[in-house]
């Protein structure tokens, strides 16, 4: 099958490397005055994200489904708010925007991290498939209405926190909901992936003539979060990344990254001037990914080798089509 992929899709040498940390992206870099909301940063990757955005002078708003998690996470750091918003909860989202854009202020940095993995089947009460619900519909609709938010910045940037698991599943157009499909949660969480890889190439090409680009991003394999808080340890057992009494390896968990090392790929997207005039493509490791054609040798139990996006998650017209649907399916015309 013939895809249609940005020309830019491809490594730039930015200087950094897997190894490099999110406090070492944005060293030197200067943004106070900027206004900046991250999804779920108040855990994991997104906690570290919101700690680095800070320290650069960022003014951060947090909107979080558990208030009193994110309160004990954020203990003594300065300079956030911390909004109430469920993203499987549509009037949520909007509550959350009308207040945000009723501020007046414009939006520099929208940075989607909020994700859930690893869950059994789970509907919201549109019967949506709760990690498409959650790591997809969610950031699509909080995306829409914070647009002129977005636009007022003329230079935002919209960040969709992805994961090289986008690898274990295309986009299911006929049945996106696993309604007449057996449930997988890794296929639904690879979709869900790829949708939002699919959805920085469509938001890209409607932003750019507001100055509006849009990253998609594989945060590496990261040690210390609570994204597999729901993980069935079986899995892990057959992907030989834990031993028989379910701990992992010493010498898997030595090679995965650290917080600060997982949070560097979404600060190189948010502020690195080599993406200038580059917008629309997935990223890994401090760098734009390169595409998958069969060449990269992928061992779950070797990090470093899960890397590489596929064509059909960056395809212009998988992306096309999807924004549609999405816009069905949600109800409302993200009219960009």
């Amino acid at each position: 099958m013939e895809f249609t992929i940005n020309a830019l899709q491809q490594p730039v040498q930015s200087g950094f490397n897997a190894y490099s940390t999110a406090q070492e992206v944005i060293k030197g870099m200067d943004l106070t005055g900027k206004t900046v909301i991250i999804t779920g940063g108040y855990a994991g990757i997104g906690l570290e994200t919101t700690k680095v955005l800070i320290s650069a002078g960022a003014q951060v708003i947090i909107p979080a489904r558990d208030i009193e998690k994110a309160r004990k996470n954020l203990s003594g750091i300065e300079n956030f708010e911390l909004e109430e918003m469920d993203l499987m909860n549509p009037s949520s989202i909007d509550a959350f925007a009308e207040r945000f854009t009723a501020s007046g202020k414009s939006l520099d940095l929208l940075i989607n991290n909020a994700g859930i993995m690893w869950v059994p089947l789970r509907r919201d009460s549109r019967g949506f498939e709760s990690q498409l619900a959650t790591n997809y519909f969610g950031q699509f609709h909080l995306t829409a209405k914070l647009w002129p938010a977005l636009k007022k910045a003329n230079g935002a940037r919209v960040i969709s926190v992805s994961s090289y698991g986008h690898q274990m599943s295309p986009f299911d157009f006929e049945d996106p909901n696993f309604e007449r499909r057996d449930y997988d949660t890794l296929s639904g969480y690879g979709q869900s992936k790829t949708a939002c890889n699919l959805f920085a190439v469509a938001l890209d090409e409607r932003g750019k003539e507001f100055n509006i680009r849009a990253y998609s991003l594989h945060p590496g394999s990261v040690y210390g979060t609570d994204l597999g808080r729901e993980e069935p340890i079986e899995l892990f057992k057959q992907l030989g990344t834990h031993d028989e009494n379910g701990n992992i390896k010493p010498e898997v968990e030595a090679r995965l990254k650290t917080v600060p090392q997982g949070a560097a790929t979404t600060i190189w997207c948010a502020v690195s001037p080599q993406l200038k005039e580059i917008g629309g493509v997935y990223c890994e490791n401090c760098d734009i990914a390169e595409i998958d054609h069969g060449q990269i040798e992928h061992r779950f139990d070797e990090p470093a080798t899960i890397r590489g996006v596929q064509s059909y998650s960056v395809d212009k017209k998988n992306a096309e089509r999807l924004w549609k649907l999405s816009e069905e399916m949600l109800g409302f015309r993200f009219d960009a």
